[in-house]
């Protein structure tokens, strides 16, 4: 029997290799195996030796997904090999991520894990249009929800996100934007209220759309990539990200 290593279970950020901890880093310049997402950047996946093998068990919300069992058995698999396993997931891997879904599977054949948190995606967007997620005499608190969940869209505390000042980031929530829209008005929210999308955070092909209740809809409509919602948060200017100012300098 070969000597088993924990599994890593490690953040990557929303794509940038700029968002990435030293400890990541780390983790994937040493990996023998890296069992990925499909929103992980390539210039993170780069950091992994060449040999390294790697797994693509991406999902997309009501697209072609990997199913769930089989990431399971992949991972099992990999770490009985004896290899170092990493296993690199979009953001922050408590956020959203099916983290204890995975580790339980783990526990199941005896195998241990460590874990080393990332960015999540609300952070570097918020980051990305100059603001932040909270501020003394604004908000109090910050609701990280997501858009939909197994059984459709998700429901959520509509009359206190509906409240003057609330601040919330909403992963997956494209396709339930006209949803939100709705069930945020119908309990008080004012029209104006601004949302953010974020599209393609942290990525060369970021695109931030200012929006309102009243428009999000429309603004939704124009996107293509995975985005973020920032509700209660509008734009504002801010210098230039890291990787822009690399090239800028190149």
């Amino acid at each position: 029997m070969p000597q088993l290593h924990p599994v890593l279970f490690v953040g990557a950020g929303p794509g940038s290799a700029d968002h990435l901890t030293l400890g990541a880093a780390r983790a994937l310049s040493a990996a023998e195996v890296v069992i990925h997402d499909r929103l992980v950047g390539e210039e993170v996946l780069d950091l992994a030796p060449p040999q390294a093998e790697r797994i693509d068990v991406g999902k997309e919300g009501f697209g072609p997904s990997t199913a769930q069992a089989d990431i399971h058995a992949a991972l099992v698999a990999a770490a009985l090999s004896g290899r170092r396993v990493v296993r690199l997931k979009g953001g922050d891997t408590g956020v959203f991520a099916r983290l204890d879904e995975e580790i339980a599977a783990l526990e199941a054949e005896g195998l241990s894990f460590r874990i080393l948190p990332g960015l999540t995606t609300a952070s570097v967007a918020a980051a990305a249009i100059g603001q932040s997620l909270t501020r003394r005499g604004r908000n109090t608190g910050l609701r990280i929800l997501t858009g939909h969940v197994m059984e459709g869209f998700a429901e959520q505390d509509w009359r206190g996100l509906a409240r003057p000042g609330e601040v919330a980031a909403v992963y997956m929530g494209k396709k339930s934007a006209r949803y939100l829209q709705g069930r945020l008005m119908m309990h008080g929210a004012a029209a104006e209220t601004p949302v953010t999308v974020v599209e393609n955070v942290s990525r060369p092909d970021q695109r931030i759309l200012s929006a309102t209740l009243a428009t999000l809809p429309a603004a939704v409509a124009e996107v293509t990539g995975p985005a973020i919602l920032l509700y209660g948060l509008a734009p504002r200017a801010a210098a230039p990200a890291l990787s822009q100012l690399k090239e800028a300098s190149a």
